[in-house]
C-alpha cells in the first residue's frame, strides 16, 4: 500500500507545484481523488518541504513565482473553519467574498516560513485598501498560521486606544470565542499589555494553547513587552511567532522610539515572521533595504479590491497609465462637492496664530452638508437595510481646540433646524437639496430605489432628535460608541478619526484638512469602504485642489500595485526590484524622515505615450502654443518625405520629419507646470540622448488629429492647405474652478497611437498597437497635434464634465516613443528604495511615549 501511495504522490504532486492551493485541490477532486488521499498527498508534501528546508536545498513548490510549503486549509484545521462559519452567519457570500479572503490569506501564509524550521526572521508587507477589511484578512492569516503550528501572535494595533480596543474585540470574537480552550490572552478589551508572572505557563511545552497579544505602538508598552519576552527567552527557542503590524506605515518607520523597540521584540524571537499591513505603504517601500530594519525583503503582496468597495479611483477617477486605453478609465462617481476657498476660512484657522480663540462659522457648504446628512439618515431609515448606524465626519484641522469650537455652532444648527421642520420654506429648501442630489447620482445605478422626499418627512423629526454632535479627539471624553444601539452622529475630530478606526454608516464627509504627503492624505479618507444599502447616497465636500490630489493619488496607487504584482508574476523580489512611486509637484510621498533612504528612480519614455491634459486658459499662453504648432506644421510640410492628406477624416500625417523640428517645437511649446512628465527639458534631453546613444528617433512622424472640415467657424488652419475641424475636450467639472486652469483628463485615444501604422488597426488593443509599432516603426517617434475648441461643451451623457471655456483654441500634444533597442535614456519622475547596496545571498508622534492615547 505504501508503494502504491508513493507512486500516486509522485504522479499528483506536480499539480501542487503548478497551481495555487485552492485550485490544486479542486483539480485533484476533479480527477476523482478521494478526500483522504488528497489530505495524505498534502501532508506528504509539507513533510518533504520542511525536510528540504532543513537540508537547505532548493524548495519544492513554486506558487506564483514563490516557493512555498503551505497548500491551504485542511480538514483537521480548527481556527480558519471557525472564522468561515462566523462570516457566513454575518451574511458573507461564499462567492466571491469568502473565496477571495481564503485565497488571499492562503497566499500570505504560503510566503511565511514553516513553523518547524530551526530559526527564521521573515519580513513581509501586505498592501490593502483603506477600510477594505484588512483586519479580517490578517485575522484569517493568524488563524491559518495557528492551524499549522505558529504559537505566539503579537498584533501592533496603531497608536490609539480606540483602534487597539477595536482590534482586540475582533480577535476575541473571531479567534478566541469559537475555540476558548485553545487560546491564552496577554491583553484584554480594556487592558494593554502588563507583564505576566510566569512565562513558562504560556510558552512551556506543557502549554498547548496559542498566545495572542494586542498592543499599541507605544514606547512604554513595547518596552514592557520586550523585557518580558527577553526574560522568557529560555522558552521561546521553539516558539514560532507571527507579528502583525496593523497600520504598518504609522510610527513603525523612522521613529526613534518605536522602530527600535519593534526590532528588539523580533530579536527576542528566534522563529519570527513580521507582516506589515497598510493601505498607504509608501514609507515602508522606501526603508533602506541594507539596514537591519523592517524593509519587506521577503515579500510584498497586494490584497484584491473587494467587490462593492468604494476606493480612491471609484470616487475620484484617475489618469490613464501606460498601456491603458484612456477611454476605458472612468472619471469616478459624481459624489464630490466643492468647497470654495471663501468657506475654508470659516471652518479652519488660517495660521497657527489664529488657533487660539478660533470660532467657526457655519458656511453655506457646511450647512448644506449637514442638512444632506440628515436627509440621508432619514432615507436609510425608510429603506431599513444595511448598517444601522449613521455618521457624518467633519475634519478641518488637527488641532483639538478647533474641533471643540464646532460643538456649539453645530448644536445650534441642529436645534434651529429641528424647530424649522414645520416651516414650508425650510422644507422646500430640503426638498430642492434632495431632488438635486438624487438626480445627480441615480439610485438605480447602484441597485437601489430612490426614496421620495415625502417619505423622508415622517423620519426627519426622529433623525434630528437623535443626532449627537461628538468631538472625538485625544483630549475629549466623547467617543463614537457603536456598541449600544444605532448611532446618529456628526463627528468632529482629527487624528483619532483619521486612521484605522471605522466610522460606521459614514455617508457624508466635510474635509478641508491641509496635508502634505500621500500617506497622510490617503488615511484621512475615512469615506472609503463599503456602503451596503446606500451606495448611491455618500457625498464628500472638499476643495477642488484636494479632489485633484486624490485623483493623482488614485493614479499613484494603481501604478504602485502594478509594480507590486511583478513580484508574483516575474523573476523578481523586493531585493532585486524596487516599487516606484510617482511624484507630485505639491505633495511629498511621505514625511522627509521616511524618505531619507530613497533614491530618484529611473523611468524611461521608451515604449510610452505622453499626453497633455492640464492647460492654462488665458489667451496669451494658448496663443503661443498655437503659433508653435503652426510653425511645426509648416516646417513638417516642407521637410517631410511624404505627406498623407486624410482631410475627409480630419487627419494629416507628415512622415519622416527630421528630429530637430520636433525638438524645436518641444522647446517652444509651453507645457503646464503641474505636469512633471511633460517637462520640455526632459523630453528633448531624452530624444537627444537616444539619438546619440542608440541612433533612433532621428526621424519622426508628425500627425494632426481633428474632425473633418465643416463650417469655417468650426475649423482651424495649421498651414497652407492644412485645415481640420476642431475637436471637443471638455474639462472635469468643479464647482469653483481655479482661474486659468483646466484638466481634460484624457487627450489621446487608442486609435490615435496607430495613426501612422499600416493595416487595419481599429480593433487592436493598446498592447497590440505598441507591438505593431515595434515591428513597423522601431526607431521612429510619433508626435500628434490636437486642435481643441476653446468652448468644448460636453455631451449630455458626460455629467462630470463642463465646457472648457478657454480664451483661445487649445493645442493638445501627444507623443508616442518607440521601445528602446539597447541603451536607453531615462526621465526622472519616481522615487523608490535604494537597492544599489543590496547583496543577494506628517504625523505627530509626541504621544507615542504616553500610554493613554
Amino acid at each position: 500500500m505504501a508503494d502504491e501511495f508513493d507512486g500516486m504522490y509522485d504522479t499528483f504532486k506536480a499539480i501542487l507545484e503548478t497551481f495555487p492551493p485552492t485550485e490544486s485541490v479542486k483539480r485533484l477532486e476533479q480527477l476523482g481523488i478521494s478526500t483522504d488521499i488528497i489530505q495524505r498527498i498534502r501532508d506528504r508534501h509539507e513533510q518533504q518541504t520542511i525536510r528540504i528546508k532543513e537540508l537547505e536545498e532548493p524548495h519544492a513548490v513554486i506558487l506564483g513565482n514563490r516557493d512555498t510549503w503551505y497548500t491551504g486549509p485542511q480538514a483537521k484545521d480548527k481556527f480558519w473553519p471557525a472564522i468561515m462559519d462566523l462570516l457566513q452567519k454575518d451574511g458573507w457570500p461564499q462567492k466571491p467574498a469568502i473565496d477571495s479572503l481564503d485565497e488571499s490569506s492562503t497566499r500570505i501564509v504560503s510566503l511565511l516560513n514553516h513553523p518547524r524550521e530551526k530559526a527564521f526572521s521573515t519580513r513581509g508587507l501586505v498592501v490593502g485598501h483603506v477600510q477594505s477589511g484588512k483586519t479580517t484578512n490578517f485575522t484569517s492569516v493568524m488563524a491559518k498560521a495557528a492551524d499549522r503550528g505558529y504559537k505566539l501572535f503579537i498584533v501592533l494595533a496603531g497608536i490609539h486606544n480606540g483602534l487597539r480596543r477595536q482590534t482586540q474585540a475582533r480577535l476575541i470574537q473571531q479567534l478566541v470565542e469559537p475555540n476558548p480552550t485553545m487560546w491564552s490572552q496577554l491583553t484584554g478589551l480594556d487592558k494593554d499589555f502588563t507583564p505576566q508572572e510566569n512565562p513558562a505557563s504560556y510558552f512551556g511545552k506543557s502549554n498547548k494553547t496559542h498566545v495572542v497579544c494586542v498592543v499599541k505602538k507605544n514606547a512604554t508598552v513595547l518596552r514592557k513587552l520586550a523585557r518580558w519576552l527577553d526574560k522568557a527567552s529560555a522558552y521561546l527557542q521553539d516558539c514560532p511567532a507571527l507579528i502583525i503590524d496593523d497600520e504598518a506605515d504609522q510610527a513603525t518607520v523612522a521613529t526613534k522610539s518605536i522602530n527600535p523597540l519593534i526590532l528588539n521584540i523580533m530579536g527576542c524571537l528566534p522563529k519570527c515572521g513580521y507582516v506589515g499591513y497598510t493601505a498607504s505603504p509608501f514609507a515602508n517601500l522606501l526603508i533602506d533595504p541594507t539596514a537591519e530594519d523592517l524593509y519587506p525583503k521577503d515579500f510584498v503582496v497586494n490584497l484584491p479590491k473587494p467587490q462593492g468597495h468604494f476606493g480612491t479611483e471609484v470616487l475620484f477617477g484617475r489618469y490613464a497609465l501606460d498601456g491603458e486605453d484612456p477611454e476605458q478609465v472612468d472619471d469616478g462617481h459624481d459624489m464630490i462637492r466643492s468647497i470654495p476657498e471663501g468657506d475654508v476660512a470659516c471652518v479652519r484657522p488660517e495660521s497657527k496664530a489664529d488657533v487660539d480663540g478660533f470660532e467657526p462659522i457655519v458656511a453655506d457648504t457646511l450647512r448644506e452638508a449637514v442638512e444632506y446628512f440628515w436627509l440621508v439618515t432619514a432615507a436609510r431609515r425608510v429603506r431599513g437595510t444595511g448598517n444601522p448606524h449613521n455618521t457624518m465626519l467633519i475634519h478641518t484641522s488637527v488641532n483639538t481646540s478647533v474641533h471643540n469650537s464646532f460643538k456649539t455652532p453645530l448644536k445650534n444648527l441642529r436645534d434651529r433646524s429641528e424647530k424649522a421642520l414645520t416651516d414650508p420654506d425650510f422644507l422646500a429648501h430640503l426638498r430642492n437639496l434632495w431632488e438635486r442630489e438624487t438626480s445627480q447620482v441615480a439610485a438605480e445605478g447602484f441597485g437601489e430605489k430612490k426614496v421620495p422626499f415625502e417619505q423622508l418627512l415622517s423620519e426627519l423629526p426622529g433623525v434630528l432628535g437623535s443626532c449627537r454632535v461628538i468631538m472625538d479627539n485625544s483630549s475629549s471624553e466623547d467617543r463614537l460608541d457603536y456598541a449600544n444601539g444605532p448611532v446618529v452622529a456628526i463627528a468632529v475630530g482629527g487624528n483619532t478619526l483619521s486612521r484605522g478606526l471605522t466610522l460606521e454608516g459614514l455617508s457624508v464627509s466635510y474635509f478641508v484638512r491641509s496635508v502634505s504627503a500621500y500617506d497622510t492624505l490617503l488615511q484621512m479618507g475615512r469615506w472609503f469602504g463599503f456602503r451596503h444599502g446606500y451606495a448611491d447616497l455618500p457625498r464628500i465636500w472638499m476643495t477642488d485642489e484636494l479632489a485633484e490630489w486624490f485623483r493623482h493619488l488614485a493614479t499613484v496607487e494603481t501604478e504602485m500595485r502594478r509594480d507590486i504584482d511583478v513580484y508574483m508574476t516575474e523573476d523578481e523580489n523586493p531585493r532585486t526590484f524596487a516599487v516606484r512611486l510617482r511624484t507630485h509637484p505639491a505633495l511629498r510621498v511621505t514625511s522627509a524622515a521616511k524618505m531619507r533612504d530613497s533614491v530618484t528612480a529611473a523611468s524611461s519614455y521608451g515604449g510610452k505615450r505622453v499626453q497633455t491634459h492640464y492647460f492654462h486658459t488665458n489667451a496669451e499662453w494658448l496663443g503661443g502654443n498655437l503659433e508653435a504648432a503652426r510653425t511645426l506644421t509648416s516646417a513638417a510640410s516642407a521637410h517631410a518625405v511624404r505627406v498623407e492628406n486624410r482631410s475627409a477624416e480630419g487627419r494629416y500625417v507628415f512622415r519622416d520629419v527630421p528630429s530637430d523640428l520636433v525638438i524645436d517645437f518641444l522647446s517652444t511649446y509651453r507645457f503646464h507646470e503641474k505636469s512633471p512628465e511633460n517637462d520640455a527639458d526632459l523630453l528633448t534631453g531624452y530624444i537627444r540622448k537616444r539619438i546619440s546613444t542608440a541612433g533612433s528617433l532621428r526621424r519622426w512622424n508628425v500627425a494632426i488629429v481633428g474632425n473633418s472640415v465643416g463650417a469655417e467657424e468650426n475649423n482651424l488652419t495649421f498651414a497652407r492647405g492644412v485645415t481640420v475641424g476642431r475637436i471637443t475636450r471638455a474639462r472635469i467639472a468643479v464647482t469653483n474652478p481655479a482661474p486659468d486652469f483646466a484638466d481634460i483628463k484624457t487627450l489621446m485615444s487608442r486609435r490615435d497611437a496607430a495613426i501612422d501604422l499600416a493595416g487595419n488597426t481599429a480593433q487592436l488593443s493598446e498592447k497590440a498597437i505598441m507591438d505593431l509599432r515595434r515591428e513597423q516603426l522601431p526607431d521612429k517617434g510619433l508626435l500628434i497635434l490636437y486642435p481643441i475648441d476653446k468652448l468644448s461643451a460636453p455631451s449630455p451623457s458626460k455629467k462630470l464634465r463642463e465646457p472648457l471655456n478657454a480664451e483661445e483654441h487649445v493645442i493638445g500634444v501627444g507623443l508616442v516613443f518607440p521601445e528602446p533597442r539597447g541603451t536607453d535614456s531615462t526621465v526622472q519622475k519616481y522615487i523608490s528604495a535604494d537597492l544599489s547596496n543590496v547583496r543577494i545571498e506628517d504625523e505627530d508622534y509626541s504621544l507615542l511615549d504616553s500610554e493613554e492615547v
